[in-house]
């Protein structure tokens, strides 16, 4: 490790994205004792939305069963609950210095999985101006950069657009997730016909936020739709 780099981390000791502490070894981005508490999604997910599952012949989760989404697939990193009190920080409390260590673990886990889709672009979910400006970043644009930054994947943040201010979702059945969005979404420029995109986001709950981008951009031209989200609830 070059002595610049010790010295840094000794006046300006990185905070743990899992624990909001002090990292306890010079040079690590997390605790020890917190990559512990972090839960990755892995085999059985959903083959369509990348949600947990806990039997090995299950191909969909029951969700996915029952709805029509307008991506082809998506995959997440981690399990929700293992790092809920993370992603609250990132996205509310100004924790935008976590968004590196994102970047990097997403590369890490799903690098192969870019590989074999080969996207034209990084899409973030994109805020609504007003909501931009209160919270002063974008999460998802964050993650987008970071991953971007780390795989040489261009990000596009011009192509679409959020032209409705909508509720916030958390407390929202599908029904009223769906209704909120209708129209949220507009397709500001396609000029280099972008043909195959991932788009990235937080988290991803019942997909009403993904399926509204990507239907919007499926009557742009835009053929093949994916996703990545940093967390995702189990399936069953």
């Amino acid at each position: 490790m070059a002595v610049g780099k010790v010295i840094l981390d000794l006046l300006f000791p990185a905070r743990c994205p899992v624990c909001d502490g002090i990292i306890d070894r010079i040079g690590e981005n997390v605790c020890r004792k917190c990559r512990d508490k972090i839960i990755y999604i892995k085999e059985p997910y959903c083959m369509k939305c990348g949600k947990q599952l806990k039997r090995d012949e299950q191909e969909y989760c029951t969700d996915c069963k029952r709805t029509h989404h307008y991506y082809i697939q998506g995959t997440a990193l981690y399990d929700y609950g293992s790092m809920a009190d993370s992603i609250f920080r990132f996205k509310y409390a100004g924790r935008t210095e976590y968004a590196k260590f994102f970047g990097e673990e997403l590369y890490r886990e799903k690098k192969n999985w870019l590989s074999a889709i080969r996207p034209d672009a990084l899409v973030p979910v994109p805020a609504h101006p007003s909501r931009k400006r209160k919270r002063g970043y974008n999460q998802a644009e964050l993650l987008a950069r970071e991953l971007s930054k780390c795989s040489g994947i261009p990000i596009n943040t011009q192509l679409i657009c959020r032209v409705r201010k909508t509720k916030p979702l958390k407390n929202l059945s599908r029904a009223e997730r769906q209704n909120n969005l209708k129209k949220a979404f507009k397709i500001r420029r396609n000029d280099v016909k972008l043909n195959t995109i991932v788009i990235i986001d937080d988290i991803y709950t019942t997909g009403s936020t993904i399926d509204a981008m990507a239907k919007a951009m499926q009557e742009a031209g835009i053929a093949s739709i994916y996703f990545i989200t940093l967390a995702i609830g189990r399936g069953i």
